[in-house]
């Protein structure tokens, strides 16, 4: 089972020295059908968003989202969010072009890439990755955008 040890804990040290779990090399197909791999995005901050058009919590967390990734996508900063398996296709599509999001959104048809982090069942559930591909942070519900904010800030200048 995947595990985040010590790498969520509220005493964080970010840094070189930081030992961060790694992040599973999941593999994922984008509404507009090109694929790719967690792996792939190495070199950039990533936030991994496990979401569903049936989340109020989830629907309600993605202007913070889209703002956060506007905010920093020009720094080598990627949003990927991830709709549950359950959530059917058409939704998911129409939800992605209704509120133009402006990151990469994959459906998760065979629940590969819930279970490859731990087996996701609950949404909202965010991963921070950072450059070298550690999970920095699990959020589940909806995380505080200052705060992720302040982090992904400080992520992008790590060497």
């Amino acid at each position: 089972m995947f595990t985040l040890g010590a790498a969520a804990g509220p005493g964080l040290l970010l840094g070189a020295c930081a030992r961060r779990d790694p992040a599973p090399d999941a593999a994922f197909v984008r509404l507009d059908g090109s694929a790719s791999r967690i792996a792939d995005l190495r070199g950039k901050v990533v936030l991994v968003n496990f979401w569903a058009t049936s989340c109020a919590t989830c629907v309600a967390e993605m202007p913070g989202l889209i703002d956060t990734h506007r905010r920093f996508s020009g720094r080598g900063y990627e949003t990927l969010a991830v709709a549950m398996s359950y959530d059917p296709p058409a939704y998911v599509s129409n939800f992605a072009q209704r509120r133009e999001l402006p990151f990469w959104v994959a459906i998760d048809n065979t629940g590969a890439i819930a279970k490859a982090f731990g087996d996701i069942r609950l949404t909202p559930t965010t991963f921070l990755i950072d450059k070298r591909g550690g999970i920095v942070k699990r959020y589940v519900g909806s995380p505080d955008f200052t705060a992720l904010n302040a982090l992904v800030e400080q992520l992008l200048a790590e060497g």
